[in-house]
Formats: C-alpha cells, sequence, structure tokens
C-alpha cells in the first residue's frame, strides 16, 4: 500500500536515502570545506546558494560557525585549543560526541570573531538560515514524510546522522587517528583510505594538511577524490573556479647544486620532504636502536617513525626519554636528529634572505654527504634535484 507520494521498493528507498546523504556530503566538501574554509575555489552564486539551502534542510549547520570552526582546527591543531582532537579528547569521544563538541566550539563568540570571516552575511543569512537553523532540518522531516510516508522517519534519521557521523566523526577523529600518511606535517593526520567517495574525498585528510589551500584533494595516482570530480564538471559547466592547486614537484636530474628554485620546492613541498627523511632513515634508525643504544624494551617502529617526522616531543614521555638517553651515546643516532632539526629549521626561519637560506640549504647537502650515513646521502642528492620555477605555488 502506498503511503507516501514515492512508491518505492526497500532498496529503491535505500538507493534514494543514500543519493541524499551523498548531495549532503558533496555541499560539505566542495561549499563549506574547500569553498567557504580555504578559497580554494569560486562557486557561481547559483550554485552556493543551492548548497546552502540544502544544507540547512539536512543538517542545519551554519555556515559562519563549521568554518570558523574549522579553522580554528588547522590554527590550533591537536593543542588543547583545537575543538575536536582525538589527542585530547579521545577517539571515542570524536567519533561518537563530534556533532556535540562543533556546538560546544561554536557558542564562543572570540572564535567566530577571528575565524569566521568572508562567509555569507547576506539577508536570508542572517534573517533565516542562521536565526532558525532548526527550521531547515523540520522542513526536511516533513518532505521526506511526505515523499515516503512512515518511512521517512528512518530516511531523515539516517540523513541527520550522516554527517555527525562520518564527518565529525570519522574524519576528525580516525582522521587524526589512523590511516596512511604521504607527509609529514606537525600533526596526526591520516588518509583513512585511499579512495574518497563514501565522505566525498574528505578520507584523504593528511593529504589536505599537507595542502590546506588544494582545492583537489587527491595526491598519488592511485587515490581518488570524488569531491574533485564534482568540482571539474562544474568548471567544466562554468559553474565554479579553481583558485589553489598543490604545486608539483618537479626534479631536474642535472642540477649537482641547490639553487633557488630548490629552496622554494623544499618550503611548498616541507611535508612531503620530511616525510621522504623519515622514510630513508627509518631503516637506519631502527637498526641503530636495536644494536644496543636503547635499553629494552625497544621503541616501536611507529614511535620512531613519529619521532623523526615530528621530532622527539611528539613521543609519549616513556619513549622521549629513552630515545633521548639513546641519542646521547649513538652518534648515527644524534647526527640523524640534529640534521632532522637543521632541515626543519630551513623553513621556520623567517626572517632570513633567500640567498642565506640557499646557502644554508647547500651547506646541509654537504654535511649530509659527509655523514657516513648512505641514507641521508642518498637523500642530499635527491634533494638537490628538487625544483620548483620561481612564483609557481599555485
Amino acid at each position: 500500500m502506498q503511503l507516501g507520494l514515492l512508491d518505492l521498493p526497500w532498496w529503491g528507498t535505500l538507493l534514494v536515502t543514500l543519493g541524499l546523504t551523498h548531495v549532503t556530503i558533496a555541499a560539505v566538501t566542495i561549499f563549506l570545506h574547500r569553498h567557504q574554509a580555504h578559497h580554494a575555489l569560486a562557486l557561481h552564486p547559483v550554485v552556493s546558494h543551492l548548497f546552502r539551502f540544502w544544507l540547512w534542510l539536512t543538517t542545519g549547520m551554519i555556515t559562519r560557525e563549521w568554518v570558523a570552526i574549522h579553522r580554528k582546527h588547522h590554527a590550533a591543531c591537536e593543542s588543547a585549543d583545537d575543538p575536536h582532537s582525538p589527542q585530547v579528547y579521545g577517539l571515542r569521544t570524536v567519533l561518537l560526541q563530534g556533532a556535540e563538541l562543533y556546538r560546544r566550539a561554536a557558542t564562543d563568540p572570540a572564535m567566530l570573531e577571528k575565524y569566521g570571516h568572508h562567509t555569507p552575511d547576506d539577508w536570508i543569512e542572517r534573517q533565516l538560515y542562521a536565526r532558525y537553523s532548526a527550521l531547515g532540518v523540520s522542513l526536511m522531516l516533513v518532505i521526506d514524510l511526505l515523499l515516503f510516508g512512515p518511512l521517512g522517519l528512518s530516511v531523515w534519521a539516517v540523513q541527520m546522522l550522516w554527517i555527525p557521523l562520518f564527518a565529525a566523526g570519522v574524519i576528525n577523529g580516525v582522521g587524526h587517528y589512523w590511516g596512511y600518511r604521504n607527509f609529514a606535517p606537525d600533526d596526526c593526520s591520516r588518509n583513512v583510505v585511499p579512495w574518497g567517495i563514501l565522505i566525498g574525498g574528505e578520507e584523504l585528510h593528511n593529504n589536505h594538511h599537507a595542502y590546506a589551500a588544494s582545492a583537489r584533494l587527491s595526491s598519488r595516482r592511485w587515490e581518488f577524490d570524488i569531491g574533485w570530480l564534482y568540482i571539474r564538471l562544474l568548471a567544466a559547466l562554468r559553474l565554479a573556479t579553481v583558485h589553489k592547486l598543490a604545486p608539483p614537484l618537479r626534479y631536474n636530474r642535472a642540477k649537482t647544486a641547490c639553487d633557488a628554485g630548490t629552496l622554494q620546492a623544499v618550503i611548498v613541498h616541507r611535508h612531503h620532504v620530511l616525510a621522504r627523511f623519515a622514510r630513508l632513515l627509518h631503516p637506519v634508525a631502527v637498526a641503530e636502536l636495536g644494536s644496543g643504544a636503547l635499553q629494552p624494551p625497544p621503541l616501536p617502529h611507529a614511535a620512531v617513525r613519529q619521532w623523526l617526522q615530528r621530532g622527539s616531543r611528539a613521543l609519549p614521555l616513556p619513549q622521549r626519554t629513552a630515545l633521548e638517553q639513546a641519542l646521547r651515546h649513538n652518534r648515527k643516532l644524534n647526527t640523524i636528529e640534529l640534521m632532522r632539526q637543521d632541515l626543519t629549521a630551513l623553513w621556520r626561519r623567517s626572517g632570513t634572505s633567500k640567498e642565506q637560506l640557499v646557502a644554508q640549504l647547500e651547506d646541509w647537502c654537504r654535511r649530509a654527504e659527509g655523514s657516513g650515513i648512505d641514507a641521508l646521502r642518498e637523500f642530499s642528492r635527491a634533494l638537490q634535484s628538487y625544483d620548483l620555477p620561481l612564483g609557481e605555488t599555485k
């Protein structure tokens, strides 16, 4: 017996429900995240408003609040000020109470003022979307009941849970806890899976933290970002314009010395550089730590990678204490640590001239060549081939 306007079999209702939630995911990743929070692309006003209207119906989220919270997450990532860090609140809390953490953060007017700039502030935002945020989801409930009958309540419940569970929970929780890393930003961000479909490409969270302003979240050839596919389709229809992409890392094998292009490539791709450093030096560090440099129990491989990417301060106190003791008594480990510190200092010296930084990078490579550590020598030679034409930072 037909109880709603749509007479669908159960699997038809399931497909429609998944389709509706996917539109919401697309609106979050394209409109809220890449367009509003990071200005990585511009959207045609009609498309922008359709996304805004749909989010009002299906989430009740206020654009200014979402953007401000996300920007603060990047600014204070995994510190006590991070609005939703699993390192601070615990993975279970972020997974199951991610939406509550958002609501709590949104009550901070100073945070909204500091991070919520350049978001919609027109009449309809002030008088409807922000003022009556609960009205949209109530209207969505009525629409679902009209379309599906009593089953519409279940459809609506799935719509209401999808973003809090997958976006607020999985990405903010699992995306800083479990998965793989292409890059080494100074946080625990991870790519949950290489195929960003279910959550619109947001699964590639480590890539995003490495190049936060890029409209494309995929990085490797085997990674897929469905949100980027939608952006390309919108661009082909002249409904979107891409402003920012992570610049490609180029190699000039003929180079044997560092120059301004090498320096620019190292700075722009610093998270890639540090990840490669950690990958090449990891076997050396593990071997040295296992040769008596560290009293048992040995440091786990994951902790060694954590140290090489982020420094010993990222480790729990017992592991940090053991590692620091090993660094004092093992020449190779101490050399690796000093070279890691000097490498990261290159992109932190804001008051140093470009010519001085090039000279320091060249000196770093000479010291790596003469360190007696084959992995450091290999890394140095690869680093010298990095190139990024001046001005190419899009």
